[in-house]
This record gives structure tokens, sequence and C-alpha cells, in this order.
């Protein structure tokens, strides 16, 4: 990853982010196999403090479930930014310039790409409104449906009707995932 150049690193950074937080996007009414999309836009702050914090907001297209799919995205303009696909044991990243890069899982991906892996399977949760089932949360504040704390993550749901979910850690590096669904996919 040492050899990606600036801005190329920064858009792989947050496909990766964006591609373990959208593949998770499936609210709990959608079957597996759904197609969703809408924006996205991940922060990640600089660490160690002299490299330069990483931004981007993209539109994102999903489909598939948490076992097996495809992300693709690009930027508000409509140019590719990168497309992620993952299945049992193997997950691919294509960057810019169709570079493939392969990983044996979304957990290997995200941590090559980010320095650790993200929570994947409990994202699958979150972005259906509720806490993962397999790690002890707390509530965070008295919202409907109710935002709570999870592994270190504050999962914002108070504008989820309006289909906007916030994922926050603040433990370093500090990551922020908005995910905003079509309106014209939210179904309840």
């Amino acid at each position: 990853m040492n050899n990606v150049a600036g801005p190329a690193r920064a858009r792989l950074v947050a496909l990766l982010a964006a591609a373990a937080l959208a593949a998770c996007a499936t609210p709990a009414t959608r079957t597996e196999g759904a197609f969703l999309s809408g924006r996205m836009s991940v922060q990640v702050e600089a660490v160690p403090p002299d490299e330069p914090a990483r931004s981007m907001s993209a539109h994102f297209e999903l489909s598939g479930s948490a076992l097996q799919g495809r992300l693709d995205l690009s930027t508000p303009l409509g140019t590719r930014v990168g497309e992620a696909r993952w299945s049992p044991g193997a997950a691919l990243l294509v960057g810019p310039g169709g570079r493939e890069t392969a990983y044996p899982d979304l957990d290997a991906m995200t941590r090559a790409l980010l320095g650790e892996a993200l929570p994947v399977a409990a994202l699958f949760d979150w972005l259906a409104g509720r806490p993962w089932p397999a790690a002890p949360g707390e509530a965070a504040q008295a919202t409907s449906p109710p935002s709570f704390r999870q592994l270190g993550w504050l999962v914002d749901l108070a504008r989820f009707d309006e289909g906007l979910i916030v994922a926050r850690r603040e433990a370093p590096p500090a990551v922020s995932v908005r995910v905003k669904l079509d309106a014209a996919l939210r179904q309840d």
C-alpha cells in the first residue's frame, strides 16, 4: 500500500471503509441479495499525525449480502472510483486504473488499507438499526430507534427513518462514516 500515490491511496482507503460499511447497509426489512444505493462519506483521522487525514464522498451501489456481494463507488460526477467484491474466503479490491488486489476476506482488506480490521460482521446489524447480538452494547441516546455504543463505536440512528446512519469511532484512528440511502430504495 505504501507504493500507491497519495490521492489514489486516499481513494482506496475510503473505498475500503465504504465497502465495509456499505456492504452492511441492508436494512432489516431487506432480503439477502438486495440492491441498495446512496451516498457515503468516510473520514479517517491522520495517524501518525504527520500523515494527512483521509476523506472521501461517493455514490455507492451495493448488491449481495454479508457473505457475497459487490460494491461500486463513483464520484458525485459519476467517475468510477473503485469496486470491491467478496465471497466466502475471498475479497477483491479493484482500484483506480483497474489494479486488482486480492485479500482472504473483508477484515483482511480493511486491515491492509486502514491498519486494522473494521467490525464488518457488526456493521450489517448496525445499518439495519440494531446492535450486533454477538457483542455487548449500550444505549447512548433516547431516540427512536435508539442510538447505541458497541465495539468502541457510536452508532447514531437519530435520523434512521430518513435513511441516514452515522457510525463514529473515537479511538485512534478516529473514523466517521455517514451513509444516506436513496429514498426510492428504502422500504419499511
